[in-house]
């Protein structure tokens, strides 16, 4: 980096590398190692941990604070005001944890009403032109990928992928490990383990590919089995998806099928939208 362009800022005994043409507040904390990129303006109130990267015109504003090894490519813009008309200026804010890819021009909205967060994990990638609405709540070691635009209030559990080019209606909630292909509409929770596609989305059978990765049908070919089988019965069978569930706990249950079922209990709770149906299930 050119002495001409970047200043070198101490914090305690560690060095940030900031660009000259950054607008960095006097009251931001800024961790060991980080890098702020030109045309970057960081606000007062933002705490950033160390080694995060951040490029050129990105926007980090508002109550916001970042954990550290995070990269946020340019254009992204981070903490500004929820895209809301109940907002009216609570003091709310985004968490972020550690070890994150934004790419370019990422979007991510604080939350509404006072003392609420929008947050992301650790470990996740968020694809080009993806956004997050107000009061989401990402997991840890997501893929969202290009041109998501994700509503408010919307909560997407661990390992969960994500299509790119397409549209997530609020207070949907997607679980653990489980895949939705690109320009699905989703309107409704995607239990964990499946894998949606469609227009509307309908639950294609269980993501697959996804379990072998995380080595369920490998290291326990028992669970895995049940599994199927819990699935066929909630998805696949004449039973309605309540009545499904009672046969389901009839026997002793491995984790991927408690989580599986405790998420349709869930969902089909009281305020919630519901799983979205399967493409051959008579459970509409």
């Amino acid at each position: 980096m050119s002495e001409l362009e970047y200043s070198e800022s101490l914090i305690g005994d560690d060095k940030v590398s900031i660009h000259t043409f950054a607008d960095v507040s006097p009251k931001a904390e800024l961790g060991k190692g980080v890098y702020v990129g030109s045309g970057a303006v960081i606000g007062p109130n933002v705490i950033i941990g160390s080694n995060t990267w951040i490029g050129p015109n990105v926007i980090i504003d508002g109550k916001v604070k970042i954990g550290s090894n995070n990269k946020i490519f340019p254009g992204s813009c981070i903490g500004l005001e929820p895209q809301d008309l109940k907002y009216k200026g609570d003091s709310t804010y985004v968490l972020i944890g550690d070890n994150n890819t934004f790419r370019e021009c990422v979007t991510i909205n604080k939350a509404t009403f006072e003392g609420e967060k929008t947050s992301v994990g650790n470990q996740n990638l968020l694809m080009a032109y993806s956004h997050l609405g107000h009061n989401c709540e990402i997991g840890n070691n997501v893929v969202i990928a290009n041109s998501v635009q994700v509503a408010g209030h919307v909560l997407v559990e661990d390992r969960a992928v994500i299509g790119g080019c397409l549209g997530i209606h609020q207070f949907v909630h997607i679980g653990y490990l489980a895949m939705v292909g690109g320009m699905t509409r989703v309107d409704r929770d995607v239990p964990p383990y499946c894998l949606a596609e469609g227009h509307p989305g309908r639950i294609r059978g269980l993501n697959k590919v996804g379990i072998k990765r995380k080595s369920i049908a490998k290291e326990n070919k028992e669970e895995y089995l049940q599994l199927k089988r819990v699935w066929n019965l909630l998805f696949k069978s004449e039973y309605v998806i309540s009545d499904g569930l009672k046969i389901a706990r009839q026997e002793d249950l491995f984790q991927s099928s408690e989580r599986l079922c405790g998420f349709i209990e869930l969902s089909i709770g009281k305020g919630r939208r519901g799983p979205m149906p399967s493409l051959i299930s008579t459970n509409k």
